[in-house]
């Protein structure tokens, strides 16, 4: 506590210049003319919202020091993490806070979990766990750290917060590209703030010296401050600006569309032709192809070409994958049953399947199937493996032979090619035999990639416990039946 009569070390947000005010003195100042909105043609996806950048505040200094409802602190999985945010948080909240913190028992990468602010002039700390950046792994970390500020301003929402202090989320140590996360950071919490606008009253950016001239060169591309500087923007928003929700779109950011459309290079090459088409996007040239009802008619005839066959294919998963990406699969995606985690001993990306997470009497299974997709066509351009836990699941969960048979012709070659390992956690005597017969005599080429995995030690042989997220109850039934196996590794929070 200060002492009495001496003034306090804490800043009142209230007091701090809001984003738009020392722009709009420049303004004043200079006289110039606002651009009139009739003459604009051309709109930024970020436009001038001027009830939005009231709500903005860029600051120097240490977040440590705000007085707001809660201040954001960045840390590692254990909350132990020394760097300059963190220790400046704990000396100010005092040992209260350490104590805390262990009751926790850690946060996982993107999560973000929430204590009293002790003897901080912040009534909450909301700590979060930005990710560790390696270029080879950057759609990871892109989601990641969207992860942290979207889950930050969520807690905020939920808790009616009214203000909210962000430190930079990626600290020095986890190598993170200040521009790259800055341009994720703004794009969240505007994207946020158009949805949630009224929940929260203020939101700072507390920033160093060192992160200041990022902050001020990236923030008017998301919160233009007129019209004018809403056109001067618009040219240098990356390629990537994310969904509605600011969240990274990871599928193929360009649209290939040839010189002359409909013509190749070399006319003589119709694989080429054939292959600019493919990437061509959703508007009406896309649709253009041959007579399907005489492809079709020949292919029920058994008369189309190899070549020709691979062809077909190719455009139907396109139209799959065109659907996946315009239909709301939210529903689908709360179910938490695919998901990505880390790598397994050859580098290669992990994905989860969690069967006891798909009620399949109760969804859609065309929408699972366009999810599936969705997810996954940017995963199976390279190597990659499946987790399937099968733990604990039963009638209600099972997934007909006919939608795996389906699954399996619609999706693409690349996922068959690159998929290198399924791994079966946990199957039962019924569930080997009906793998067996499915793979033996529905789709070959899958038999010799499945390996039936009795214990989770078995199955971190293969993939380091720390590179996958383990659903709370597959851990507790291999203990119960496989006894403990590693006890220093924490339980996963609930799927």
């Amino acid at each position: 506590m200060d002492p009495l009569g001496a003034p306090s070390q804490f800043v009142d947000v209230d007091s701090l210049p809001g984003w738009t005010d020392a722009y709009e003195a420049k303004q004043l100042d200079s006289h110039q003319n606002p651009v009139e909105k009739d003459r604009i043609d051309v709109r930024s996806p970020f436009p001038y919202r001027k009830d939005i950048n009231a709500k903005i505040i860029l600051w120097k200094g240490d977040v440590a020091l705000l007085n707001c409802t809660a201040i954001v602190n960045t840390s590692n999985e254990s909350l132990t993490d020394k760097n300059p945010v963190s220790e400046s948080i704990f000396m100010h909240a005092g040992p209260d806070l350490r104590d805390e913190l262990q009751k926790l028992k850690g946060c996982r990468t993107g999560e973000a979990k929430l204590t009293k602010g002790f003897n901080l002039a912040a009534r909450f700390i909301i700590h979060t766990v930005g990710p560790k950046y390696k270029s080879r792994y950057r759609t990871a970390a892109e989601s990641s750290l969207y992860s942290c500020y979207r889950n930050v301003l969520q807690l905020a929402k939920e808790q009616a917060m009214c203000s909210v202090g962000f430190c930079v989320i990626n600290s020095l140590k986890r190598c993170y590209p200040l521009e790259d996360a800055t341009h994720i950071a703004l794009r969240t919490v505007r994207r946020f703030l158009e949805i949630h606008g009224e929940t929260l009253e203020k939101v700072v950016f507390a920033v160093s010296e060192l992160e200041e001239a990022t902050y001020q060169k990236l923030l008017p591309l998301y919160f233009p401050r007129s019209l004018e500087e809403e056109i001067q923007s618009l040219p240098y928003l990356p390629a990537d600006i994310g969904n509605a929700e600011g969240e990274p779109v990871v599928p193929e950011r360009q649209i290939r569309i040839t010189e002359k459309p409909g013509v190749p290079d070399d006319a003589s090459d119709e694989e080429g032709l054939e292959a600019d088409l493919s990437f061509i996007g959703s508007h009406a040239f896309a649709r253009m192809e041959g007579d399907v009802d005489k492809q079709r008619r020949l292919i029920l005839q058994g008369q189309l070409s190899e070549a020709a066959l691979q062809k077909q294919h190719q455009r139907n998963y396109n139209r799959w994958l065109c659907q996946a990406r315009a239909e709301d699969l939210s529903d689908i995606a709360s179910l938490k049953a695919l998901y990505q985690t880390g790598v397994d001993n050859c580098g290669r990306t992990v994905m989860v399947v969690v069967g006891r997470n798909i009620p399949v009497t109760l969804i859609d299974m065309e929408k699972a199937l366009l999810y599936f997709i969705h997810v996954m066509d940017h995963i199976a351009v390279k190597e990659y493996v499946l987790v399937y836990f099968h733990t604990l699941t039963n009638d209600y969960n099972q997934l007909d032979s006919n939608f795996l048979k389906k699954l399996y012709d619609v999706v693409d070659a690349k996922y068959k090619r690159n998929l290198k390992a399924l791994y079966f956690v946990h199957p039962t005597f019924r569930s080997k035999v009906s793998a067996w017969f499915f793979t033996t005599f529905t789709v070959s080429g899958l038999k010799d990639k499945i390996h039936y995995v009795e214990s989770l030690q078995q199955l971190f042989t293969a993939i380091p416990p720390e590179q996958i997220d383990l659903p709370p109850f597959v851990l507790e039934y291999d203990a119960r039946e496989n006894g403990p196996y590693y006890s220093s590794y924490p339980p996963s929070p609930d799927l």
